[in-house]
């Protein structure tokens, strides 16, 4: 797989790829608060956004694919497809603790289950698309920690190659170290809607994950404001040394939701709500 292939946070239609880009218009309420540039700048598809879409479209997200198996309920091994599925619906959760560890901060140690490749590929995403993926150190220690070793040799070049583009980097509003201008604070937040298997067999499964992502810059002067995206990324994920690791992915738009009427938030309330409200271990 290409870097261009790699998922990002554009928001137009993808063409003949099966996305669902456009589905879903956003009408959103400007804030009433005069010179606020975060809330005066629509989250629509305007050239600025179009701009930005086409440079982070080439890597922001670098997520690989998770893997895994079980139909079944969580007391069926990974290959076993006789669980009964007409015990819980597709939207309710199982109720087990998906790990009790962590490696480089990312959720690790995820149970041999249908449910575990699940949370694994929940959890992947949220590093995967975090603003880590920015820092070098961070960077390969999210990369090492979610793919197979193999995978994550291969790819760490190309990688780093792509986040330290001057020009990709310029796009999204951030200096040459990834760092954002003063008085600014890049967001860059996944949050897991729902997983489902799609195939699996005893050490490997594809997941699809459906999430919303936030990103952007917030902040007085920002001129790439936090907008938000839907997508769903396809994981295939390997059984490997005792937990799921990534092997590859492939990404589409939506389900894309319609847009309620609501004010947009201003630059002071989206900083804080990023840097108060913390992020989540995510379980099937």
């Amino acid at each position: 797989m290409s870097l261009g292939d790699e998922p990002g946070y554009g928001d137009g239609p993808r063409g003949e790829d099966g996305g669902y880009g456009g589905s879903g218009q956003t009408r959103t309420r400007l804030p009433d608060r005069p010179g606020d540039v975060y809330g005066g700048a629509r989250r629509g598809r305007g050239s600025s956004s179009r701009s930005l879409v086409t440079v982070v479209g080439v890597v922001v997200l670098l997520i690989a694919a998770i893997a895994f198996a079980n139909r079944g309920d969580d007391a069926a091994s990974p290959g076993d497809s006789s669980g009964d599925k007409a015990k819980t619906s597709p939207t309710a959760a199982s109720g087990n603790h998906p790990v009790t560890s962590k490696t480089a901060g990312i959720p690790s140690g995820f149970a041999h289950t249908g449910e575990g490749a699940q949370s694994a590929a929940a959890n992947y995403g949220v590093a995967l698309g975090s603003t880590g993926m920015f820092n070098a150190d961070q960077r390969h220690a999210i990369v090492d920690a979610v793919y197979t070793p193999e995978v994550a040799a291969a790819r760490q070049p190309d990688l780093d190659s792509a986040y330290t583009s001057e020009k990709f980097l310029m796009n999204i509003g951030l200096d040459k170290n990834g760092a954002a201008p003063a008085g600014q604070t890049f967001i860059s937040r996944i949050i897991p809607v729902g997983t489902k298997i799609k195939t699996s067999s005893t050490d490997s499964a594809t997941v699809e994950l459906w999430y919303t992502s936030l990103f952007g810059l917030s902040g007085d002067g920002s001129t790439n404001p936090v907008s938000e995206s839907w997508y769903t990324t396809t994981y295939q994920l390997k059984w490997i040394n005792g937990d799921w690791k990534v092997t590859d992915f492939t990404q589409k738009d939506g389900p894309v939701p319609v847009g309620r009427d609501q004010k947009a938030s201003t630059a002071d309330d989206m900083t804080k709500a990023v840097e108060e409200y913390g992020g989540f271990t995510y379980a099937r």
